[in-house]
């Protein structure tokens, strides 16, 4: 088995553990659902002894403690009359299970990614396939990092889903064989310029699936029918909007300070490289886009008051236009910055 080879295997041995993380993380917030269930069960029971006014405040209080992440969240709640109504606690041994196999499944892939780097004797992020692999393992890092400082592991299902999505379509779509790199790719600005974009848009997808969860919560707390539903209960078990949003809004700001010395960087290599700072190649065209919405969104946010839904949807075009920038432009466009390896003129 050659090096190429180990790192093909430890691409997938890490998808196999991030997969089993994610069915962890599933079954985790399925318990903290039926925990909601629980407080909403209790508060009917007791409606029946202590009268109608009284299931009003219970049901209420029922809802909005359901989520382990507020600072609602106990393992008893008061009611009208001072007494506690105690609701068992859920066991977390699910989620700590899917934090261990994510832990797992990132430490395979970063060592899959310095296999492949040794393999093509150079910095492993100079095309699709390696940019989806080292993307994927700095979505899985910013996701542990944080949980390390607050309790997050209600986005482990979406995150590790993710990154099995992206390590499977590397795999099978973007694959090529470890190889040096052209010649207008083998400066030290491959490791700054391009190395500070995959930190970037590891960052950028935990805000978006943080601010999807947003508008899913939010959806549901307004009482959309298709989300009112009992097969979508889990979202209770999550943060409330605006904790999901101020959390989105952290991660993008620092991401969005990245990007901004992504497009510096670029700026300044392409002029060493092809003798002029910005020529308007499709891939700085995009870069560009992207920078113009994120600001958008930041200065919105802090300036105008825009919040809430409207926010999340900023973030959500927002990484759009950076997986366009990543698949679209590869793939779409001819320019300077085609160096996927999937093209015939590549």
């Amino acid at each position: 088995m050659t090096v190429a080879e180990l790192s093909q295997d430890l691409v997938w041995a890490a998808a196999t553990a991030l997969t089993v993380a994610l069915v962890a993380f599933a079954i985790d917030l399925s318990r903290l659902a039926g925990r909601a269930d629980l407080e909403r069960a209790d508060a009917r029971a007791d409606a029946k002894v202590q009268g109608a006014d009284r299931a009003e405040v219970l049901a209420s209080a029922g809802s909005s403690s359901a989520s382990p992440y507020g600072p609602d969240a106990a393992g008893a709640d008061a009611d009208p009359a001072g007494e506690p109504v105690v609701v068992p606690e859920p066991s977390r041994k699910a989620a700590n299970i899917g934090i261990s196999l994510t832990w797992l499944g990132t430490a395979l892939l970063l060592v899959a990614i310095v296999t492949r780097g040794i393999a093509a004797g150079r910095t492993p992020w100079a095309n699709m396939y390696e940019f989806t692999l080292v993307g994927a393992f700095v979505a899985l890092a910013v996701f542990l990092g944080v949980s390390l400082k607050r309790d997050v592991r209600f986005l482990g299902s979406f995150v590790t889903g993710l990154a099995v999505l992206f390590l499977v379509l590397a795999q099978n779509a973007f694959f090529v064989v470890a190889t040096g790199v052209q010649p207008a790719l083998q400066s030290y600005w491959l490791v700054i310029h391009v190395g500070v974009a995959i930190i970037a848009t590891g960052i950028f997808t935990v805000a978006f699936v943080t601010s999807v969860l947003q508008l899913l919560r939010d959806s549901r707390d307004s009482g959309n029918a298709f989300l009112g539903a009992r097969g979508w209960r889990w979202l209770d078990s999550t943060p409330r909007p605006l904790q999901l949003e101020a959390l989105s809004f952290r991660l993008n700001a620092v991401a969005f300070v990245l990007w901004t010395f992504t497009i510096i960087g670029g700026a300044i290599w392409a002029e060493h490289a092809w003798g002029r700072y910005w020529g308007w190649d499709p891939k700085e065209v995009w870069s560009f886009v992207v920078w113009i919405v994120y600001a958008a969104y930041l200065h919105a946010r802090t300036t105008r008051g825009w919040s809430g839904r409207r926010a999340a949807y900023f973030v959500i075009v927002g990484y759009a236009c950076v997986l366009f920038n990543f698949t679209g432009v590869n793939l779409l466009f001819d320019g300077k910055h085609s160096y996927s390896g999937l093209n015939p003129g590549d």
